[in-house]
């Protein structure tokens, strides 16, 4: 019986740490400012998922809404103004 077997090595990607890489620690450093104004976003609004919101509570969440406005505003103009690009 003839066995038939690949003529080719095998393609495979390399092998996957499960570390990110210096590029990628990098562009989260970036995007750390808009990350963190999107988690105040989200806690504001889970806040007031359960009850009607006072105004205190819908200031806060206009506030945080602003706060994430203006960090992916920052970002952009850091990315548009010669800064590495921000994939």
């Amino acid at each position: 019986m003839k066995h038939i077997v690949a003529l080719q090595v095998a393609v495979t990607a390399t092998a996957f740490d499960g570390e990110p890489s210096a590029a990628e620690l990098e562009a989260i450093d970036r995007e750390m400012p808009v990350i963190q104004a999107e988690v105040e976003l989200l806690d504001a609004q889970i806040a007031v998922l359960d009850r009607a919101p006072s105004p205190l509570d819908v200031r806060r969440v206009r506030r945080a809404r602003r706060r994430v406005l203006a960090a992916r505003r920052e970002l952009t103009n850091r990315a548009g103004a010669g800064s590495p690009e921000v994939a």
